[in-house]
């Protein structure tokens, strides 16, 4: 688990701002209906420009994500993208440095071992899927990275509606609703989470062997039955 540098009691806010060096975002291969949208994705690549923030991003040149990557590559910051030969030929080449995977599992892992924190711009089944996967590792105490939603124009209001019936319904822990942090500009979401202070169930991650091994066993046991 990855720790965050916060040790002791902090006696100021300042004291426990956390400083990035590279923060993973997640959006949409598309632009969207409305100019709020990539206006929002110019901003958050400027802010992570002027912070001297490095991007990670699942790839491609297409959508917001070009908006994005050319932005904090174009600013002199360094741009990790993470391509498969199936996802090219959706979103485009990717910009900057690239790793290639093999597929949709191994994409995710590679961005979330290589960033420090994680930003969601609006997007389809995609952006969601990616962000809800990193918000659930946060709640298990698999990494404590901040989790940040850019809530541009409303975009994500009914999500964020439905993880407080989440709340209300007692599926999801009042501690466990605070993972996500929420705003409307990419200045004020990168605020918040400098100040982020992990929050998650006490749940130790199986190992890879560990899964590796109870698959095994389920499958043995089926066999034998069998």
């Amino acid at each position: 688990m990855e720790g965050d540098g916060q040790e002791g009691a902090p006696s100021s806010t300042n004291e426990r701002r956390r400083k990035f060096k590279r923060i993973c975002v997640f959006c949409g291969s598309r632009a969207g209906h409305k100019s709020a949208f990539s206006d929002a994705a110019l901003q958050l690549g400027k802010q992570l420009v002027d912070r001297k923030i490095d991007l990670v991003y699942g790839g491609g040149s297409a959508g917001l994500m070009g908006l994005i990557s050319k932005t904090v590559f174009d600013g002199g910051c360094h741009v990790l993208g993470n391509d498969g030969e199936s996802y090219v030929q959706i979103s485009g080449e990717a910009i900057g440095e690239v790793i290639t995977v093999s597929d949709m599992h191994q994409r995710k892992s590679e961005m979330e071992k290589h960033a420090e924190a994680f930003i969601a711009l609006p997007g389809g089944y995609g952006t969601m899927e990616e962000l809800l996967e990193v918000t659930a590792w946060s709640q298990l105490g698999i990494h404590e990275k901040p989790v940040g939603l850019l809530n541009v124009d409303g975009y994500y209001n009914s999500l964020l509606t439905l993880f407080d019936k989440g709340v209300e319904e007692g599926f999801i822990q009042g501690s466990a609703r605070q993972i996500v942090v929420s705003a409307d500009t990419a200045e004020e979401l990168i605020n918040k989470m400098e100040d982020y202070v992990p929050v998650h169930d006490t749940v130790a991650p199986r190992q890879s062997w560990e899964v590796d091994q109870l698959l095994e066993s389920t499958t043995s046991g089926e066999a034998q039955e069998s």
